[in-house]
């Protein structure tokens, strides 16, 4: 969680619909014939291309048409459809996310714990889980470490969002969609063409999206929780020959949303949707880049990879409520920058039918820059009115170094033996200074200045071990064993505590896959051993006076469960898909949260982490005639109860349980679809977020729960065009 400038607050966070699909989502055309099934659906999981149903790793692969149809629009919505995942948001920048309990991310300041990757690149901040889907060719989600393929803070997994390419051929494309009542609406299209034969193509997209949401600030008499993104991206692809490509990209995202529009609630059952704030909230961001990337056929069975990118975000927010409610208090004015360079080099190599090796370089530079503002207005028993002014700067500075290799072993065609292993090397610094100018009736004193600087340095090994056996074409098993670390970080300056340390897991896992013509199971078993696990937010006194929210290690986690799903086509135009995941994922020691805060847990859960989730759904294509057909959707998606971000330390507030229902028909003629959809048919009320009323109380603010319910029934019609 972003910090609240000055006054605490606990990491907030729910969950938005979490469901368990098939293994892969082609519900942009569910009555496709055998020829189209999951089971040949081309991924690359592994750096490499495989079919879905050879990978031995738990994966979900969700196409670019199926997020369109399911009017899916950010890689946090796109959750519901991966297994395992957790992704939610109490804010435009603001995002929670972890796979199976591990890698667990509450708050901006912290890294993530399950990697983000868009056409390769590391992100090194989540508040990209909420960032517009502009023209993307299919999600990927990895589930378990993934340190000796894709690189740092993979210790719960990663995330690849593979955009698509320029073609060979011109082709088009343009989505529209409108939806009531909270108006919301999105237009987007896509461009690509040959510029010089198959030598140099390119492609450009662009989309606009924006919502008022559904909560109101009775205060102001304005929309709580509008949001608002622009996106454009431009890609530019020369192969001069067959061995060589180079492809070039640049984007551009603006995000104008708000964060924190919480309501005061009186319990874990009081859906009210009144937000009494003095202010909005806004907050806006920039995001811009340019990335590279090289491919060479070296002769030899060898290929070479070489990808570069210079990513940068700007946000500021002008007018903070640090303190929840209608009082002027704490507010605060916000800016913060982040600049990330990256380079990897892999190169593939198959020596024999039998071995084959992926080997590489990373290596990463973070400059994160911060300048909030805090004015705090207080009445002092003797003083009278009493006036803080606070200024904090930051510097945060992060260089990170690493090789990593898998060796492949075939021995014959139904056994493969992957053994991987990954060193990194990391070294952090952060330089920062407090600012105070305290006004009474005595005058105002000046006080503070640069703090020390923090520094960070670590140097961990990931290895990864994969044994796989194809016990017939439709039948695969494997077994593996991994190891994934993700870096620590620094609190604000005003902390007492300013560093961490990072946190690492290690994961035990045995799965099947099944995959034949209508008929699609697969299963797997887990068990994480999850150390130094980062999680929780506290509050502790701020340098100056106040108190101010830090970020620590709470001590240990185990998390073990399973994951089930299945895919039937009892006929050729029905098709029914369904999954269930069982994940128990507890706190099993919280010493180091005890030793740094003197506080105790109310509960060994970890906040927001339901301990199951399922989902169903089904389509049903009646043919036309011709070219066209309608197909009928529906989908069911539950989540279990979950723990609330609460600082409680004797009654744990737990969140109930929830089912949402979503429903679609679509008419689809030639290269055009029209549909009519509703989300949440029901109405059902549930809470996105919520915070326990503890935390307000520790902060010396008017003490009452928070809490962010989820969207209501939203309703309207959706429009596509490709050719």
């Amino acid at each position: 969680m972003t910090k609240l400038r000055f006054s605490a607050s606990a990491a907030v966070l729910a969950a938005l619909l979490v469901a368990t699909p098939a293994y892969a989502q082609d519900t942009a055309e569910p009555a496709a014939s055998d020829e189209s099934d999951e089971g040949i659906i081309v991924v690359t999981a592994r750096k490499r291309d495989e079919t879905l149903s050879d990978v031995p790793i738990a994966v979900t692969a969700i196409d670019g048409d199926t997020l369109t149809a399911r009017g899916i629009n950010s890689v946090r919505e796109a959750a519901v459809l991966s297994p395992g995942l957790n992704i939610n948001s109490d804010g435009s920048g603001r995002a929670f996310v972890a796979i199976r309990g591990v890698g667990v991310t509450l708050v901006q300041s912290v890294q993530p714990g399950v990697g983000l990757f868009i056409d390769g690149i590391y992100q090194p901040n989540t508040a990209y889980l909420n960032n517009p889907l502009l023209d993307v060719e299919r999600i990927e989600v990895l589930r378990g470490p993934q340190g000796t393929l894709y690189g740092k803070n993979t210790l719960g997994g990663a995330i690849n969002v593979i955009t698509r390419a320029p073609s060979d051929v011109f082709e088009a494309r343009a989505n529209a969609s409108y939806a009531g009542p909270d108006n919301s609406w999105l237009v987007s299209g896509a461009v690509s063409g040959p510029i010089a034969g198959d030598a140099l193509g390119f492609r450009i997209a662009a989309s606009h999206r924006q919502q008022d949401g559904f909560l109101t600030n009775t205060i102001l008499n304005a929309d709580a929780n509008r949001f608002n993104t622009d996106s454009i991206n431009a890609t530019l692809r020369l192969a001069p020959s067959d061995g060589f490509s180079l492809t070039i990209k640049g984007y551009y995202d603006w995000v104008d949303g708000v964060n924190i529009p919480y309501s005061r609630v009186s319990g874990p059952t009081d859906y009210r949707r009144d937000v009494r704030f003095n202010t909005l909230n806004r907050i806006s961001y920039k995001y811009r880049g340019i990335n590279a990337r090289a491919e060479a056929d070296l002769g030899g069975g060898s290929k070479l990879s070489v990808i570069g990118a210079y990513d940068m975000r700007n946000s500021f927010a002008p007018d903070s409520d640090g303190d929840f409610g209608p009082d002027n208090t704490v507010r605060s004015v916000g800016r913060d920058s982040l600049r990330t360079m990256t380079l990897e080099t892999r190169l593939d190599s198959e020596w024999n039918d039998e071995i084959s090796t992926l080997v590489g370089l990373f290596t990463s530079n973070e400059q994160t820059r911060v300048n909030n503002t805090d004015t705090i207005n207080l009445v002092h028993p003797l003083l009278g009115p009493v006036n803080i002014v606070r200024n904090t700067t930051a510097k945060n500075v992060a260089d990170t170094y690493a090789a990593f290799g898998t060796l492949f072993w075939k021995p014959n065609a139904d056994w493969e033996v992957a053994l991987g292993l990954r060193y990194d090397r990391e070294n952090r610094v952060s330089r920062g200074a407090v600012n105070s100018v305290t006004t009474t009736i005595l005058g105002a004193a000046p006080s503070g200045g640069i703090v020390p600087t923090a520094r960070l340095k670590s140097s961990e090994w990931q290895p990864k071990l994969t044994v796989t056996r194809k016990w017939t074409p439709d039948l695969m098993t494997y077994v593996s064993v991994a190891r994934g670390y993700r870096g620590g970080g620094f609190n604000a300056p005003t902390a007492p505590t300013r560093t961490y340390n990072g946190d690492s897991a290690w994961t035990y896992e045995a799965g099947a896959k099944y995959a034949a013509p209508g008929l699609m199971l697969s299963g797997a078993v887990f068990y994480n051993d999850y150390k130094n696990y980062i999680g929780l937010n506290s509050i502790a006194p701020a340098a100056g006076g106040g108190l101010v929210t830090v970020d620590l290690n709470t001590g240990d986690v185990e998390s073990y469960g399973l994951e089930l799903e299945a895919m039937v086509r009892p006929v050729p135009a029905w098709t029914v898909r369904g999954g269930f995941t069982y994940m128990h994922a507890r706190i099993t020691d919280d010493s180091a949260y005890f030793n740094t805060t003197g506080r105790r847990l109310s509960s060994d859960r970890l906040t927001f982490q339901p301990d199951w989730l399922a989902n169903i759904s089904t389509d049903y294509r009646i043919e036309m005639g011709g070219d066209s057909d309608v197909v009928l959707s529906a989908g069911l998606f539950g989540k279990g109860k979950r723990l609330a971000a609460t600082l409680n330390e004797t009654t744990p507030t737990i969140l109930d349980s929830y089912w949402l229902t979503n429903a679609s028909i679509a008419y689809r003629t030639g290269p055009v679809e029209i549909a009519l959809f509703a989300n949440n048919i029901f109405n059902t009320e549930y809470f996105e977020s919520y915070i326990e009323r503890t935390t307000l109380a520790l902060a010396g603010l008017p003490a009452s729960d928070l809490g962010i319910t989820g969207d209501r029934r939203r309703y309207g019609v959706r429009a596509s065009l490709k050719f």
